[in-house]
């Protein structure tokens, strides 16, 4: 079946899954959710720090202006 018949099918665009198939290409579906969950992870520590350094600024911009 052609990769266009696949994408309609599918409701995505021939870029959307051409972009999939270079990232997932060759993976094994554990793998492939591994790598999410390591993702998932990954992006909720990136916010979390962001918090704590947000935090850490307005400590000292409290502590310095008393």
């Amino acid at each position: 079946m052609p990769t266009a018949e696949v994408c309609r099918r599918h409701g995505l665009s021939p870029a959307t899954c051409y972009k999939l198939k270079s990232k997932y290409g060759g993976m094994e579906v554990s793998e492939a959710a591994r790598l999410k969950t390591l993702e998932d992870e990954n992006a909720k520590l990136k916010r979390l720090l962001a918090d704590t350094m947000l935090d850490n600024v307005v400590l000292k911009d409290l502590l310095g202006k008393s």
